[in-house]
């Protein structure tokens, strides 16, 4: 019997050092406290029983940074949130160069223990979450929301043409190396002004586009005029003064800028009354 138990029980201890590594997953080895080793390939294996092997994803994820408020280079109170794509690069790092005991402290009023928690979010996982915060806010500091506020500036927030996008992948990037994460891909996904400033920012935006407009309106007028002009004289249509020509122009011009379409009036004198 003594025999028969014996063997059981070593069937039982080789029968635990099986283990399936699936593909884009590892195996972190850990003998009594001493790491030894991790295994990045896919398949099947056997290895020391007594070895905690601990699993970790190599798989790319997404992480979406909620919206969050900053003041931008100008101090303008802003809401940015960010997408960033990422994957743990070294397995060493993650496992055993983050504090989890942070997690546990953040946690301690909700009544939830360790170990419940670590079935939820490991600590890297938490540690990604709360460095992509911090590099959002700093890159939003950077720049300025658009080009009005942004006093000569040539790259804003709002109109980034890749420049923000690759600050923010090179800092998050430089907080997450401690940690063995690569950061594939990151952009911003959400701007908006602050509520407290929405509206008269949107008032503004209004105002500017109002300018914009009227100044186009008025380049085509005078060139419209200008043209009206030169065909006539060109043409010898009708012979006009100095004076009638300012007339002609003043008139021109308020039927072509008004916002409204102007009413005619017949004069049924001469050219002169």
């Amino acid at each position: 019997m003594t025999a028969l138990t014996l063997g059981l029980v070593l069937i039982t201890l080789l029968a635990l050092g099986f283990m399936i590594v699936e593909p884009n997953d590892a195996r972190v080895m850990v003998f009594f406290g001493k790491y030894k080793g991790t295994i990045t390939s896919n398949g099947f294996f056997w290895v020391n029983p007594f070895y905690v092997k601990k699993k970790i994803t190599l798989r790319a994820r997404n992480l979406d940074v909620p919206p969050i408020k900053v003041n931008d280079k100008v101090g303008n109170p802003v809401m940015i949130g960010a997408v960033m794509v990422w994957k743990v690069k070294d397995t060493y790092k993650a496992m055993f160069d983050i504090d989890s005991s942070s997690i546990e402290k953040t946690n301690t009023h909700t009544g939830i223990t360790f170990a419940q928690l670590s079935k939820l979010m490991q600590s890297y996982e938490n540690f990604v979450k709360i460095q992509s915060d911090a590099a959002l806010r700093k890159i939003a500091g950077m720049y300025a929301y658009d080009s009005n506020e942004s006093m000569g500036d040539k790259v804003t927030l709002r109109s980034d043409d890749g420049e923000v996008a690759q600050k923010l992948e090179e800092e998050l990037n430089s907080r997450l190396a401690i940690a063995g994460i690569e950061v594939i891909e990151a952009r911003i996904n959400y701007l908006a002004y602050a509520s407290e400033i929405a509206g008269v920012m949107l008032r503004r935006q209004q105002a500017d586009a109002i300018i914009a407009a009227r100044e186009k309106i008025v380049e085509g007028a005078v060139s419209m005029v200008q043209l009206a002009l030169d065909k006539l004289d060109r043409e010898q249509v009708v012979e006009l003064d100095e004076e009638k020509k300012a007339a002609m122009v003043s008139n021109l011009l308020v039927v072509l800028c008004a916002d409204e379409a102007a009413q005619p009036v017949l004069n049924t004198g001469t050219l002169h009354h």
